[in-house]
């Protein structure tokens, strides 16, 4: 698919969170994306020269240039519940998909892709350590197997209920992993004046194990890679160690399990914001990666680096942002696709 594409200018517009509303409360576990994917496709088409979707499910957003080749990352999928059992009272036995915590799920809302609610039921237990998948069932409201089959089979999959709200300037909701990165993503390729050959690949599977990227960034074999994903932050009661806090401004990688980023990486990336007065915090995730990390072991290796976003709770229907480290994202991933000499 082929189109002209348009530009805004940063003062132009405001970010469109409106558009974060709908990616948030859009159904897309990893593997069924495909809602989140039409909505990006609707945002992001008149900004580029060609839109694709490839065998995997991923939509790469295309804009030629003349320089090298940027690959954009961002993954549209979201941790979820796949359906194992349904047994002859109705109740639904479940798997988790991606990394969802088990002490986390008791009494949670989900929803399937047909909008059926229900709730995560626990079986009794002798102690509270003997919590486990094995013991934690959903209710979908009926009584027999029969009437479970109507709206549900086994194979399909649930995600989290978790409404959208805005909080003065942070922003609560199910699914801002990574949805968030997919809006900062799109504000991006809406501003950027980059005569770079830009690729932005809006992902599937990233929770299962970048499996989308891996295939998107062989396919494209792009110069450079970045990712936009979230990142944990240290500043809650109690919270485990880490120099991230909302409100600070756009994380810069250092290091997670699936990456260590290159000195002249994080080197320009920190010059870039700091050239133009962006807020940025150095990010060191001890748990958990990004699709940098795939990007960056594809072929005979491809220099890659992280966008990251603060984020409280992740991986729970209650994540939450701030709008500055949000909108110093979209400056940053913007001025990286300008400013890439020598890299």
């Amino acid at each position: 698919m082929t189109m002209t594409k348009q530009t805004v200018s940063p003062g132009e517009n405001p970010l469109d969170y409106a558009l974060l509303k709908r990616l948030c409360q859009a159904f897309g576990p990893s593997g069924s994306e495909e809602e989140v994917s039409s909505l990006i496709r609707e945002a992001v088409s008149p900004y580029c020269d060609r839109l694709e979707t490839d065998s995997m499910g991923n939509l790469l957003a295309l804009r030629h240039g003349n320089g090298k080749k940027i690959m954009v990352a961002a993954h549209m999928d979201e941790i979820g519940l796949m359906v194992t059992h349904i047994d002859e009272k109705g109740f639904l036995r479940f798997t988790a998909v991606g990394a969802v915590r088990i002490f986390d799920l008791p009494y949670r809302r989900v929803r399937l892709k047909n909008g059926r609610g229900g709730t995560i039921g626990l079986e009794k237990l002798e102690k509270i350590s003997d919590i486990a998948l094995s013991k934690l069932y959903i209710d979908i409201g009926v009584s027999s197997r029969a009437q479970a089959e109507e709206n549900v089979r086994v194979g399909d999959m649930l995600v989290f209920v978790g409404d959208y709200e805005e909080l003065g300037s942070r922003v609560m909701s199910k699914a801002l992993d990574d949805r968030i990165g997919c809006f900062v993503a799109i504000e991006a390729l809406k501003r950027t004046k980059s005569e770079q050959e830009l690729a932005f690949a809006f992902t599937v599977q990233e929770e299962l194990g970048a499996r989308g990227a891996r295939v998107a960034a062989f396919a494209l074999s792009p110069d450079l890679g970045l990712a936009v994903d979230a990142t944990s932050t240290g500043d809650t009661p109690e919270a485990p160690r880490m120099d991230v806090r909302l409100g600070a401004g756009v994380g810069i990688k250092v290091l997670d399990h699936s990456l260590v980023t290159p000195p002249r990486i994080k080197r320009w990336m920190a010059a870039t914001a700091e050239n133009r007065g962006i807020d940025y915090q150095w990010e060191v995730l001890e748990k958990g990666g990004t699709d940098s990390g795939a990007i960056h072991l594809t072929k005979g290796g491809i220099p890659a680096g992280t966008v990251s976003i603060p984020m409280r709770r992740v991986h729970s229907p209650s994540e939450m942002v701030d709008r500055h480290d949000v909108e110093a994202a979209v400056a940053l991933l913007s001025a990286l696709l300008e400013e890439n000499d020598g890299i």
